[in-house]
This record gives C-alpha cells, structure tokens and sequence, in this order.
C-alpha cells in the first residue's frame, strides 16, 4: 500500500472538477512541498514487470518560486526536449506555465515561464504545444487554459492564451480567446491541425448552465491566426435525443431515471483532427466528426450502467485510433442507487465510430478502497497511450503503466508512487515518462532501455 493517505493542506482547497457537486472534496489537498521537505520524503514505490522492471526516477525538479510564493502543479506536456507545466490554485494562483529543459533527464532545468501576468486571479492548468503551419503562423504555439478564481470577479476572465515557443526559453504572447464571463473559464483544450488550419478544441466547464443556453460548454476555435482567434462552433446537447429541450445545462434527466450532471470536461482529436472525444461526464465520450469544423456531425457517445457514475473525465486513443480509452474520476463512492467505487477506467472498441463497444474496465487497488470517503486520491485522473502501453496518472497512486495488448484484457504492468504522491498529469515523451504531482513538482521517469535523450 502507498506510504501516507494525502493530509489536509493550509493552502486554499483546490477546485473540484465538478463544481456544482454537493460532496465537498477538494483537489490539491497537499500542502506544497519545499525543497528540502521533498528532500526528506521517503522512498518512492515502484513496481512493474515486462519493459517497465526497471521504470525509476530518473530527475525531479519543484517549481521555482516567483516573489516568493511557492505555485503548485497541474498538468504536464512535452515537445522537442522541453516539458510544459501547468499550475494550480496553491498560494493565490498566477503561476503561469513553468518551461523545463530535458537534455538531461537527471537534472530537469526550468528556463522560462509564461502566461502568468496575462490575468489577474486565474490559475494555468493546462498547456498543449504543437508545431503549426499556417498562412499566418509558422513555428510551435502553445495554448493555455486560463480560469479564474472567482468566477464573479469584474475585473477578471477566463478562457486560454495563445503564445510563441518556437523559442521555448523566450516565450512571447499572440493572442487570447474569452470564454463566457460567468464561468472560471477554460478548464481543458486541445490544439490540432486541420489542413492548413489550426484549431482549438475547448472545455468550459457550465457556460451552458451559467448562461441559460447563450452560451455551450464545447467550442471549436480557430486559431490558425493566433492573434485573432475565431469561434467556429458550439455544442448544444440538446440536439441529442436522449436530452430534452428543456435541459438545463447540468442537471440531466437521464433515460434510466436519474438526475445525472452533464457538463464538458476534456477534448481530444485524432492525429488527423477527423473526429473528437469530448468527454460530457454523465452523458458519456461522445464522438463527433469534425471533418468540417463548422458543422461537425455526431456519431455516438459511450454510455453506462444504471448503477454507475458516468464521470467521463478524460479520453486518450489506442491501436490506431480503434480503441478508445475513457477515465472516469468519482471521488465519492457512495452514493445512493449507485456502485460504491471511486472512478476506474473503461476501454472501448471504436472501429465503427457510431458504435462504441465496452471491452473490458480496468480497477487499481485503490479503486474500491471506499473507507476513505470522498477523495480524489483513490480515483484515477488521465490517461496517455505509448503504443501498447497505458499510462494513467492517479493522484495518491502515482503513475500506474497498465499492458493493452489486448484491450479486452487489460494487465497492471508496472506503477511508479511518490512518497504521499499527489499526481495530476502523466505524458509520454519518447523515452521518458513525465508526472506532475501538486505538491512536489515535476517527476522525469526513465525505462530500463531508454536512452539518455530526448530531442
């Protein structure tokens, strides 16, 4: 079992994903780790079997301090050699996106930070970085979710940023997209290629419910001028048969009897920005084709057991775009009508995209360990795919790397758990496993065969 349950923190709680939940459980319940507390941390766990006996960390690195206020970790992407990443809410938020050389995997640098004098009382939670090819733009653009603290502030927006790292240690700004005023913003994002085009994929979580219907919680974006960002399309639920016109933008009255919580949470594309998994919580993975950004099609949507939590959190693709991977984070297991479970994974067979099959569920030893109570350390968070090879990040569980050779059959394969982890994201780069725990900062995972670079 992992050393230490996650312990009540004298920051400011972190926000809940789903915020109109009545449980009351906070993310970032960690307080965050100096460095010479981390220094004195115990020993991390680490198991695993077939490619991963060896997976151990290689470097680690805490985020530096900006006029002395120690920032917290959100999540965590790679390109050409550097890591981005994202901060939380710990100590007032505004720690913008921290930028870390990987040249050495023993000693991750951080060399620039960004995006955190953009917008008073926000917090950057999520970064995706690409490189882009468009009339107006040529080089590596990041885009960064920006929500706010206090969602009713007047002097404050939520939405994401657009910046220049084709020179990752001299980011510059391009651009910024507003969400609905009255929601925190932009809580994830995904940045694609459509042709010649580049596109934002967004999740602003309540827009629908907040603004009575003006406004939709999936947006398309088109971003291929950065410093001009336009909105292509918007989603409106409604348009499902299961989900009436009267839908209020959360509370949804599902077929099977239940009031169940509908909002957008995460977005993902293929590599060819064909379709998008857009993971509506209770109302499942739905697929559309966006194939025409301005009027993309609906094909399906995952759906579940009347005894289960939908929580649809995060999506990530397999076996060529065939398998869908979804991740469902319940941090309360007991609720009336329902299994007692935190959230686990489900894997799907996608080869016929109007057609979702369930292939099997993936449960960790946390998974129903339901003493705890509400908590997000016991539920599992995202999910990255490296071949036959699945990574899911897992707050107090760490890293757990899971073998889906077979889909059907998924095997634990390997886990990598800080001491008292706190782990938000996990990302694949080459030959390294990236995490981002809140409390301690960036963790760089090497496997018993990776060489010693990363670009």
């Amino acid at each position: 079992m992992l050393a230490a349950v996650l312990a009540l923190s004298a920051v400011p709680s972190a926000f809940a994903h789903d915020e109109l939940d009545s449980s009351g459980v906070s993310k970032g319940e960690h307080e965050v780790f100096s460095n010479e507390e981390i220094a004195n941390l115990g020993e991390a766990k680490v198991e695993g079997s077939k490619n991963l006996s060896f997976l151990k960390e290689a470097g680690a690195a805490q985020l530096k301090e900006i006029d002395g206020v120690q920032n917290n970790t959100a999540d965590v992407f790679a390109h050409k050699g550097y890591a981005y990443v994202g901060t939380h809410t710990a100590n007032g938020g505004n720690g913008g996106v921290r930028v870390f050389d990987l040249k050495d995997p023993a000693n991750p640098v951080e060399v620039a930070v960004f995006a955190n004098e953009d917008v008073e009382n926000t917090w950057q939670e999520k970064v995706i970085v690409k490189s882009i090819n468009t009339p107006d733009f040529k080089g590596d653009l990041a885009v960064v979710s920006v929500q706010q603290l206090n969602r009713n502030a007047e002097d404050t927006s939520g939405g994401f940023l657009l910046y220049d790292v084709t020179d990752p240690t001299n980011p510059e700004k391009l651009g910024y997209w507003e969400t609905y005023e009255n929601t925190r913003g932009t809580h994830e994002l995904y940045l694609t290629m459509q042709g010649n085009k580049a596109l934002v994929l967004t999740s602003n979580p309540y827009a629908d419910y907040y603004s009575h219907g003006e406004h939709k919680d999936f947006t398309i974006v088109d971003v291929s001028n950065p410093a001009e960002p336009e909105t292509l399309w918007e989603f409106d639920p409604r348009i499902l048969d299961d989900v009436p016109a009267d839908f209020n933008g959360y509370h949804w009255n599902a077929p099977d009897g239940k009031t169940r919580p509908v909002f957008n949470h995460s977005v993902i594309t293929d590599n060819n920005a064909q379709y998008a998994y857009v993971s509506m919580w209770d109302l499942g993975t739905i697929i559309f084709d966006i194939t025409d950004p301005e009027n993309p099609v609906y094909l399906s949507n995952t759906d579940y057991a009347s005894n289960q939590q939908g929580s649809a959190h995060s999506a990530a693709l397999a076996k060529g775009g065939n398998v869908l991977i979804e991740t469902r984070e319940v941090s309360s297991p007991v609720r009336p009508g329902y299994e007692e479970s935190y959230g686990y994974t489900r894997i799907f067979d996608i080869k016929d995209k109007a057609n979702p099959v369930l292939l099997s569920e993936f449960k960790t030893d946390l998974t129903e360990k339901v003493e705890d109570g509400p908590t997000f350390a016991n539920t599992v968070h995202d999910p990255k795919v490296h071949g036959n090879t699945l990574y899911l990040s897992h707050y107090a569980g760490g890293v757990y790397a899971v073998d889906i050779t077979d889909p059907a059959n998924p095997k634990q394969i390997g886990q990598y758990a800080p001491d008292q982890a706190d782990v938000w994201g996990v990302f694949v780069d080459r030959n390294y496993v990236l995490a981002s725990d809140m409390a301690q900062g960036l963790k760089v995972l090497v496997k018993n065969n990776a060489k010693q670079q990363t670009n």
